[in-house]
């Protein structure tokens, strides 16, 4: 028995000391010795201590060192803000705000009297069956919680206040509800991560989701959700293989009864530039709905070849919509106030008209992009919103268009200044990744997404359990729904619809309050 103890205290021994040992001189004179790293030139050892808190410096700072309210894109209270609705349909908060009142900011103005809940028009018909968790004792590290059948109200807009898009098309596009799923691509995406999304929103109802410039997928059509085909530049799903619009296309992909409207997608916020996708996420499947060459790289040219003013771009649109039979917009991100003049002016002349403007703002997210682009190209939303809008009025054509608003409007507050600037809906997309799974790893662009989200690798999409997230997804929008009804009756309105310019203000530096309407005309 000795024997052996003694024989395992030396194999201890040599897998705690020796082994490490070895690695450690055989390190230390190779970066003594390479000529790429100054820091491990001279300082071998210790180089390799800094270089391993620098890589995992992110995850420090999310989980231990951010303020709740400070982490970029998102800081943990937003995660929060996302998280505990779609896992526990669960809103509440405590004691007080967490909201800096010293800083400018927009605040919705309540009424003196406001709207009782049987005042609201609301459609709460058809109850949504869902999901939810429930904690029954938290403790240090672990926690007990169970999940259990929660029957929900699905906050549906009343017949009356149904949006419609593309009033004069063949087949106009009715929604109801005022939040939908922005742009994300499958390939920027999993098959599960789009799956859940696609069935989570569909059971929820009164959304849609909108396909990214990928195309349609199987994924997709899966949820029974309707669909906005986006089509950007590379035209992926109505293209030829030479890179050519296909009419034949076109018609086919109107044909599925989900795709309810297209939306040429111009440019988003986080890139006013085309798309791009590595290669390893280009699977066969990917390429084959893109009709791409499959594991290499492609990059989208960053504006359409078939236009390029807006008189072109109306006659583009007017022939893409005699051909669908459906609605056809336009995904924008404001810049220069005169392009939007001209778009307005081209639209007043002609008489050609996108049924909606997509309105991104440079804080939207990506799958990809460059630094320069995503942090200093394009306006933020809260000041495209009205640019475009009060351009759009006063050229006399902004009745003829419907406004949808996009960039980290992902409380019911957000949205409800976002519509009373004079959005009409809103589209979100971060915020259902989130919903899905997503911890902001930042790490996209790379197909190795910790948690399966954005990564087409099999083994890595396992960790996504379809039926478990689409719940959350279907928790996640009809919660905002429901906030949304919140403030409308708060502000003395039976709909949110009714937000308007008169409903907001903004508080300045130096503690003044502007009245919206005035603020944005002074602008």
């Amino acid at each position: 028995m000795t024997e052996i103890a003694s024989l395992l205290l030396l194999v201890i021994i040599f897998v705690l000391l020796i082994i490490p040992g070895v690695f450690m001189i055989y390190g230390y004179f190779v970066d003594r010795n390479q000529k790429r790293h100054s820091v491990l030139k001279n300082y071998p050892l210790i180089g390799r201590v800094r270089y391993f808190f620098e890589s995992i410096g992110p995850e420090l700072r999310q989980y231990l060192f951010t303020e709740d309210n400070d982490g970029k894109p998102f800081s943990r209270k937003d995660y929060q803000n996302i998280v505990l609705p779609a896992k526990y349909k669960h809103r509440m908060v405590s004691f007080g705000s967490q909201r800096d009142f010293d800083q400018p900011g927009y605040y919705i103005k309540n009424a003196m009297f406001p709207k009782l809940a049987e005042e609201l028009k609301v459609d709460q018909h058809e109850k949504i069956r869902s999901y939810a968790y429930k904690i029954e004792k938290e403790y240090l590290f672990s926690r007990k919680e169970y999940r259990h059948r929660k029957d929900i109200e699905p906050f549906l807009l009343d017949e009356e206040y149904t949006v419609t898009i593309g009033e004069n098309s063949k087949n106009p596009f009715y929604v109801k509800g005022l939040i939908g799923m922005s742009g994300m691509s499958y390939g920027a995406l999993g098959d599960r991560a789009i799956t859940a999304l696609s069935t989570g929103l569909g059971r929820a109802g009164g959304t849609w989701m909108n396909t990214g410039e990928g195309g349609v997928s199987d994924y997709h059509l899966k949820g029974n959700v309707d669909l906005i085909m986006q089509v950007g530049p590379g035209l992926f799903g109505v293209r030829t293989h030479d890179g050519e619009i296909s009419w034949e296309e076109v018609k086919r992909k109107a044909s599925v009864e989900q795709v309810k409207a297209f939306e040429l997608k111009l440019a988003q916020g986080a890139k006013t530039r085309g798309g791009h996708v590595e290669a390893e996420k280009v699977t066969e499947e990917i390429a084959e709905i893109r009709n791409i060459q499959p594991y290499q790289t492609v990059d989208s040219p960053n504006r359409f070849k078939e236009f390029n003013d807006p008189y072109a771009m109306l006659d583009f649109i007017e022939q893409f919509r005699d051909i669908a039979e459906k609605p056809v917009g336009i995904k924008i991100v404001v810049g220069q106030q005169s392009d939007v003049e001209e778009l307005a002016r081209a639209i007043k002349e002609t008489g050609k008209v996108p049924d909606f403007i997509s309105v991104d703002g440079g804080e939207g997210g990506t799958g990809a992009t460059y630094q320069e682009l995503a942090d200093s190209v394009g306006l933020p939303i809260k000041s495209a919103i009205p640019i475009l809008h009060n351009t759009l009025t006063d050229y006399g054509v902004r009745d003829q268009v419907k406004i949808i608003a996009s960039g980290k409007l992902f409380t019911p507050d957000r949205i409800a200044v976002a519509l009373a600037l004079g959005a009409d809906l809103v589209q979100v997309a971060r915020a259902f990744m989130v919903t899905v799974g997503c911890i902001m790893a930042q790490v996209c662009h790379t197909n190795h997404c910790p948690v399966g989200v954005a990564t087409t690798d099999p083994k890595m999409q396992q960790a996504l359990d379809i039926e478990e997230k689409s719940y959350r997804v279907t928790n996640y929008v009809v919660s905002i729904r429901e906030g949304l009804y919140n403030i409308a009756a708060a502000a003395g309105l039976e709909s949110p619809t009714l937000l308007k310019d008169e409903h907001v203000s903004y508080k300045d530096l130096y503690d003044v309050i502007y009245e919206n309407h005035l603020m944005t005309n002074e602008k």
